[in-house]
């Protein structure tokens, strides 16, 4: 991008920096280039988030070489902001109360043992389509009606650029495509009051970000995200799906996987320069 982008990295505090966080915070960091990098904490999960791990996430970076603006944004300061992004999309939106169990219960039975699910997790069949806000409970969840999304702003499909998978061509999904794989994604979570698809979009479009850095595992979220993006009247970032760090087995690399975690090599006395090496980059 001419005159650089402006990248985030964004991790949860809920445990250990392991090698594929390190890989994602320096693709961000290079592809930011004379423009500005960004951290920002992703810390909505209040019941699995620690200070220590936050404290971690910023030595672990500082070590790698990586710098950033202070303060950094986090979430669990932002809830007014998702409020009222949630108020605006209320005519859209309907409480629900079933549980991941309940929605099995409403399906059809799976075909050769997997239950339908997209990147907001099990497709919802829709049981509490037709409730109001008025009827919502302390204990459901916000679901986003995406046909009368899909309605209200009269469009058949939704695109987005992305500049590791075929640059220059537009990754488009259909209404009948999202309505299917996707279906009534979760704006507030019971005891957060937002979601992740919802906070990502929010604090992208107020620190600015023109150039979304991710792994190839949220390829189909992104839908989710242009779809919110649009309703909010939000400009659409470009996009980097980058490649994943994978265990021996092929695996993608968790946060439970504290052998691979960044300071359990610097225990070790690895360099910044050896974590690169183990990363390819």
């Amino acid at each position: 991008m001419a005159g650089g982008a402006v990248t985030r990295f964004a991790p949860s505090p809920t445990g250990l920096l392991h090698l594929g966080h390190a890989y994602a915070a320096l693709v961000a960091e290079s592809l930011a280039g004379p423009g500005r990098f960004l951290l920002r904490i992703e810390d909505i999960d209040r019941d699995r988030c620690r200070p220590e791990y936050e404290a971690a996430i910023k030595e672990d970076l500082a070590w790698l070489g990586l710098g950033w603006p202070e303060p950094v944004m986090r979430q669990s300061d932002r809830m007014e902001a998702y409020r009222k992004a949630l108020r605006r999309l209320a005519p859209l939106t309907y409480p629900c109360r079933c549980r991941r169990g309940d929605i099995r219960a409403a399906m059809s039975a799976p075909q050769e043992g997997a239950w339908p699910a997209g990147p907001d997790g099990l497709i919802y069949p829709g049981t509490c389509r037709g409730r109001s806000l008025t009827d919502a409970g302390p204990d459901d969840v916000i679901r986003l009606d995406a046909a009368r999304a899909f309605d209200a702003l009269d469009l058949d499909s939704i695109a987005f650029q992305d500049q590791a998978i075929m640059p220059g061509h537009d990754h488009a999904l259909t209404r009948d495509q999202f309505l299917e794989g996707i279906g009534d994604v979760i704006l507030s979570r019971r005891g957060m009051g937002t979601s992740y698809h919802l906070a990502v979009v929010v604090d992208d479009a107020a620190q600015g970000i023109t150039l979304v850095t991710r792994g190839k595992d949220l390829f189909d979220s992104t839908y989710i995200h242009v779809l919110l993006q649009k309703l909010l009247q939000l400009s659409t970032p470009f996009y980097h799906h980058h490649r994943l760090i994978r265990d021996d087995a092929g695996k993608r690399l968790a946060k439970r996987d504290d052998a691979r975690a960044i300071r359990h090599y610097r225990d070790d006395g690895a360099t910044p320069q050896d974590i690169r090496s183990m990363i390819g980059f």
